[in-house]
């Protein structure tokens, strides 16, 4: 039953994710248009959630309160994490959201802080740099 919770879940947020996507237009540059890549990963999403509903392969154990807890302050930081992006910028908020995920998975604040300090600039560069994705290094907050 478990399985098939989630398959519906999934299919669900993964067929809407795709709806969403058929709004996207560009008027210039990539021929496919920004709509590729959420189909790209859509697609693949909603027939997994099927396979998973259709097929379930076993009833998994519900998580305890203390696993419960720490699900529920992930969801909160990613929620955070999306609604501070552009008033603290790329590099601040995704550096917090980083070190937050670690310590909730149980890494030592050192290496939290290390894997944070190394992967947030890391990915702006990638992101911003690279790619030309136009991200704020700094929000509004910072000026």
């Amino acid at each position: 039953m478990t399985d098939r919770l989630a398959g519906i879940c999934f299919f669900l947020l993964a067929a809407g994710y795709l709806w969403l996507s058929t709004g996207y237009t560009a008027s210039f540059g990539d021929p496919l248009g920004p709509a590729i890549f959420p189909r790209v990963i859509g697609i693949p999403a909603v027939l997994l959630g099927l396979a998973l509903t259709i097929w379930p392969r076993h009833s998994a154990d519900w998580a305890g309160p203390a696993g419960l807890l720490r699900q529920a302050a992930a969801l909160g930081l990613l929620l955070g994490y999306a609604l501070l992006l552009e008033p603290l910028g790329f590099v601040p908020s995704t550096f917090a959201a980083i070190l937050g995920l670690g310590l909730l998975m149980g890494a030592p604040p050192a290496r939290g802080f290390l894997t944070a300090g190394i992967a947030a600039p890391g990915l702006y560069l990638l992101f911003d740099r690279l790619m030309g994705l136009p991200l704020p290094m700094v929000g509004t907050w910072f000026g």
